[in-house]
């Protein structure tokens, strides 16, 4: 019995998941830095068997991780810790990205916003840095991952991969 479509495409795309993570904590670890598992969760996240959508998902959450790294940093100077500075620093950084029109980016902006008032400690931008340095390391592993051509080609309408080849 030959394996179907989707089996082939889902080893496909597990293989480029977990080679883009590997590199990427690899490379996080060997640089010393804090939290790697920003840089897995990047590089999981984004990776596609169509390296034009992997483009595309690594540049939504670049902006996103930015533009929540900046409103959590600079919000964490005016905004007493707790829940308040939380849920007004959320609903900035995601107002915020869609006046720079890239809604796409907003979860991912409120979310990394949160983490960074919830968890910065005494220095919010050091913090802040560190996050927009992992995440664009795993993106980078993932962008990467994904020039590599496919072992086979196969038709992915159930997996999301919408370029032709």
């Amino acid at each position: 019995m030959q394996p179907s479509t989707s089996t082939f495409t889902a080893i496909q795309l597990s293989v480029r998941a977990a080679v883009s993570a590997g590199l990427a904590v690899g490379i996080a670890q060997f640089l010393e830095l804090q939290y790697p598992i920003y840089a897995l969760i990047a590089a999981v996240i984004v990776i596609d068997l169509s390296p034009v959508k992997t483009r595309q998902l690594a540049l939504q959450r670049l902006i996103g991780t930015l533009l929540g790294a900046t409103v959590g940093a600079a919000l964490s100077y005016v905004l007493p810790a707790g829940p308040l500075a939380i849920m007004i620093s959320i609903l900035a950084a995601m107002l915020l990205t869609y006046v720079a029109r890239v809604p796409a980016a907003a979860k991912l902006a409120g979310y990394v916003c949160g983490i960074v008032i919830l968890s910065h400690g005494a220095n919010p931008w050091s913090y802040a840095l560190y996050r927009v340095v992992e995440t664009f390391l795993g993106l980078a592993m993932a962008v990467l991952v994904s020039l590599v051509p496919k072992l086979m080609r196969v038709e992915t309408a159930d997996w999301g991969n919408r370029e032709a080849e």
